[in-house]
């Protein structure tokens, strides 16, 4: 059996990993509202560069009407719409429930697939997710060994959080269908990259915060490496790891394992930030490996 589309959702979770530590430095320097928007630049830069390397174009401009139309909706739903809101559930909830709510992805584009496309799943696939999902669910949700409190919730955080989750699901169910006939993930990623980073930059001037923005990132150096470091790992390499997932896999199978970026941040913040977890962080790891190893073997 094939396993490329969830080797490449594997592969996507790692990536995405590295990148939250690296994106997690450049927002306590910047704020998360501006990395966010720098990161779209440089990684449509990154790809127009590969992109032009690989296809002699920076942008596929000769792909057919529907791959513009899927992925660039995609992009918009995704990477500008579903970021935002990811943003904003971190200012009202935290990371914690932030990322939470965003293992309810799955669900919600195995729900969406099988709508739209009609995609179905077999028992034991639904089985795996829903293990891994209650893994996830059990490593976010637990309360640190310190006995440091968690963040606050609140309705608008929720609200915020779900529209977030969704937004990734629906972006994803939309690029499965963008990424029809073999199309590459490096050029489908750079639509979707097009699309977002126009969108969110329209945004950014309507408010009149392209400028604070330019500002914020010149005078501060280290960012501006963080964030070309993180752009290049997560938006260019984890997003186009993203594609190739959807591309050879369910999309309920694809977004489950991409899910896991919660998990393998425990040995990361474990060197990196020397955090310590207690006994149900690691009970709620082995759930999650467990639902892994268990869409792997059906």
């Amino acid at each position: 059996m094939d396993y490329i589309g969830e080797i490449a959702a594997l592969l996507t979770s790692f990536f995405f990993s590295i990148t939250a530590i690296i994106f997690t430095q450049a927002s306590r320097q910047v704020g998360p509202m501006i990395t966010n928007r720098v990161r779209l630049v440089i990684a449509l830069v990154y790809l127009m560069i590969i992109d032009l390397v690989l296809f002699g174009q920076p942008l596929p401009i000769g792909a057919g009407s529907e791959h513009w139309l899927w992925l660039g909706i995609s992009g918009v739903i995704g990477l500008a719409l579903g970021d935002m809101f990811l943003f904003r559930a971190y200012e009202h909830i935290g990371a914690r429930m932030g990322m939470l709510m965003m293992s309810l992805a799955p669900v919600i584009g195995a729900l969406t697939a099988w709508l739209v496309f009609g995609e179905t799943l077999r028992v034991g696939q639904m089985a795996g997710m829903g293990l891994t999902l209650v893994g996830i669910a059990w490593v976010v949700a637990t309360r640190p060994v310190d006995g440091s409190s968690r963040s606050s919730t609140s309705g608008r955080g929720i609200l915020f959080g779900l529209l977030a989750a969704t937004g990734q699901a629906v972006g994803l169910v939309l690029s499965k269908q963008g990424m029809a006939d073999g199309f590459s993930p490096f050029a489908g990623n750079a639509i979707r990259m097009l699309a977002a980073t126009a969108i969110f930059w329209l945004v950014t001037f309507a408010q009149r915060q392209g400028g604070a923005t330019l500002r914020a990132v010149r005078t501060s150096p280290s960012a501006l490496r963080a964030l070309a470091l993180g752009a290049l790992v997560g938006p260019v390499l984890g997003v186009s790891a993203s594609l190739l997932a959807v591309q050879h896999a369910e999309v309920g199978v694809a977004s489950t394992l991409m899910a896991l970026p919660p998990v393998f941040l425990l040995p990361m913040s474990y060197f990196f930030f020397k955090e310590r977890f207690g006994w149900q962080t690691v009970a709620g790891t082995f759930v999650a490996i467990a639902g892994v190893a268990l869409l792997f073997l059906v």
